[in-house]
């Protein structure tokens, strides 16, 4: 008998070790540089290898249901199915015609109607939690951590007063804090996108995709040496209009409660070995819910002629400026003359908290019966509040009226109903076919591929800021290609006429300067994507300026190509797009004076010529000088490019036949 209880205790044992050995699962990319290693153990813990390179070290993975559930803990595998991807789909990231979607994708199933899916890019990895229950869920939080294997130095975009609870109202509007990771700054969080220099030459943006009834992700430094955690914004109970602001003073235990049965959001870290790869990346289009409108050949991106940035300043006309019928009409005029599709009537036109009462001092229908008369189109500025309140009146209304779409603005929130909402206006505007814009608002995460009327973003510290800031444009100006506008469409509002040195640069309210080169004004058109994109000045200084204004307003906002040429983040940028045969380059720098060369090859072969705006050769000591210049080009052509500090170049090419 004794022999034989031995044996079972044997048995158990061995039941009881194979039972704890951790499942591991190795996925490799479809180029095989990038390796995801993936154990379920009592806890499920991702890492990530590049070439060799640990890029990620073991990062726990987790999910807190309110009913003590965890989602992630001593998980029972059902099944684990590999799946090749590789399709490819019209873009609507505005900066390419179609995207190539490519990947290896692992689905892990779990006892518990949940799953993780797993992607492995060349260049990217990201993951998602899936449930399947019935009815609703509740999370009270989310474990996403990012752990990196040294003290590396991050760009974060940093919102301060966290843990002093004035945190989760927010701007989503921030400079970018270059230290280490040791010396994130106390008190705050990092919104997304973030980026970290991990050495040999590599960088890792972390994003987040697809982002839907669910609140926004920041970071914060969590327990391991060099490690982040994803933070998220309490689910609000119950707000307050403070202003044109509409503010939680109450936020539950959760951040979600949400349907059962779902995809939550995408965890994403992208991986560049030189920087300028930053430049073109299609992340957020491949993990974003596929169009939900059937028809949006209604969606027309453009440029706009815009009145806020410079506070209705136009002279030299015989009549009082400001937010008036005859001002509109003379901003319609300019934007007719200079083929802008659109004009924004910015704040002042409306009761801010209620879209059905404009102001007597205008008369709306008259503008907009104008704009008709001169192909120009009316979008209207709106806060957040005015229309999630309203919107079901406001959105046939106006639309009947012939308005083009909204600019929507203060949400300065990412908590659950916020993004919600968010979706809520696409999905109503585009039943009358308005246009979205979303001002004061987080970043993009794929809304605009969901929901293609969706054609701007802020979520940047944009032109508007050095009205009243005094802080170094141009190397934000080179930091936001790399790591805000991985995200999506970013409406910085570039544009400026009146272009000052650093020393010559003051905030001036009502006639705004920019700091930097006239010339990079210019480029900016070309770098930054905006599918409708501002030209933030004033039409008496853009007629003024009209051989600057005639070369912006040829310079698409939608494109079928992108080609990077050089660039370091916070240093310089080197861009190419195409839109049709024609090309336009643009290049940037920070304060630091530098020549570059710029390969031509890109170009098809055959002969070109190229406008081409150049700094001055006196724009260190006036930022406003400029040399216009056309040359001759071939493919293969290199081409030195020299520019002064917080300087630019931008040229337009076509093809001589």
């Amino acid at each position: 008998m004794k022999r034989y209880l031995l044996l079972l205790t044997c048995l158990l044992n061995a039941v009881i070790l194979f039972a704890a050995k951790p499942k591991e699962f190795d996925i490799k990319s479809p180029g095989g540089g990038m390796s995801l290693h993936i154990t379920v153990d009592s806890v499920i813990q991702w890492s990530v290898m590049h070439k060799g390179q640990q890029v990620i070290l073991p990062s726990k993975i987790a999910l807190h249901l309110e009913n003590g559930e965890v989602l992630g803990a001593n998980a029972n595998i059902v099944s684990s199915p590999v799946q090749n991807i590789n399709t490819e789909f019209t873009a609507i990231d505005y900066i390419k015609s179609s995207v190539h979607d490519q990947c290896a994708q692992l689905t892990i199933n779990f006892k518990g109607d949940y799953s993780l899916v797993f992607r492995v890019y060349d260049d990217a990895v990201a993951y998602r939690f899936v449930t399947r229950r019935q009815g609703d869920i509740t999370v009270k939080n989310e474990e996403a951590n990012f752990n990196f294997a040294d003290d590396d130095k991050a760009f974060l975009p940093i919102q301060w007063d966290y843990r002093a609870g004035k945190m989760f109202n927010s701007s989503f509007e921030a400079l970018y804090h270059e230290v280490k990771l040791s010396n994130f700054p106390k008190d705050s969080l990092a919104f997304l996108p973030c980026l970290v220099d991990i050495g040999q030459g590599k960088k890792v943006c972390v994003l987040e995709g697809d982002m839907q009834d669910y609140p926004g992700m920041y970071l914060d430094p969590n327990s391991s040496a060099h490690g982040l955690k994803g933070v998220y914004a309490p689910y609000p109970l119950s707000a307050e209009v403070h202003g044109i602001n509409f503010i939680p003073n109450e936020r539950a235990d959760y951040i979600a409660k949400t349907s059962g049965t779902r995809g939550f959001p995408w965890r994403i870290i992208v991986v560049s070995e030189q920087d300028k790869d930053l430049l073109n990346q299609d992340i957020i289009q491949k993990l974003a819910t596929p169009p939900q409108l059937t028809d949006y050949s209604w969606v027309k991106p453009g440029q706009v002629a815009w009145d806020w940035w410079n506070n209705w300043n136009v002279t030299h006309v015989d009549f009082k400026a400001g937010i008036n019928t005859v001002t509109y009409k003379y901003y319609i005029d300019f934007a007719a003359a200079n083929h802008l599709p659109y004009i924004i009537m910015d704040e002042g036109w409306s009761n801010d908290l209620d879209l059905m009462e404009p102001k007597p001092v205008l008369n709306l229908q008259e503008i907009i019966d104008y704009g008709k008369q001169k192909n120009v189109g009316v979008i209207l500025w709106a806060t957040w509040y005015a229309v999630d309140h309203g919107m079901e009146k406001a959105f046939p209304h106006y639309a009947q009226m012939g308005v083009k779409g909204f600019k929507i603005d203060f949400f300065d929130r990412d908590d659950q109903l916020v993004v919600a909402s968010t979706f809520a206006i696409a999905k109503l505007a585009a039943q009358y076919k308005l246009m979205v814009d979303y001002h004061g608002m987080f970043k993009p995460s794929g809304l605009q591929r969901t929901y293609p009327n969706v054609i701007g973003f802020e979520g940047v510290k944009g032109l508007e800021n050095f009205k009243w800031a005094n802080e170094d444009q141009p190397r934000y100006v080179n930091s936001i290609p790399y790591i805000r506008m991985m995200a999506g469409p970013m409406d910085y509002t570039p544009g400026a006429m009146r272009n000052a040195t650093q020393a010559a640069y003051r905030p001036i309210n009502d006639n705004p300067m920019s700091k930097g080169t006239r010339c990079q004004q210019l480029a900016e058109y070309v770098i930054f994507t905006a599918p409708l994109q501002m030209l933030s000045d004033n039409p008496t200084i853009y007629m003024r300026e009209q051989e600057c204004t005639d070369f912006i307003t040829k310079i698409p906002t939608v494109f079928d190509e992108t080609v990077p040429l050089d660039g370091k983040v916070g240093e310089y940028t080197a861009l190419a797009r195409r839109k049709g045969d024609t090309w336009f380059v643009g290049a940037t720098t920070n304060w630091t004076a530098r020549d570059l060369t710029l390969d031509f090859s890109f170009l098809p072969p055959g002969n070109y010529e190229a406008e081409v705006f150049k700094d001055g050769v006196n724009a260190d000591r006036d930022a406003t000088d400029y040399k216009k210049e056309t040359i001759k080009l071939k493919s293969g052509d290199k081409i030195p490019v020299q520019l002064y500090g917080g300087g630019g170049w931008a040229a337009r090419i076509w093809p001589v036949k």
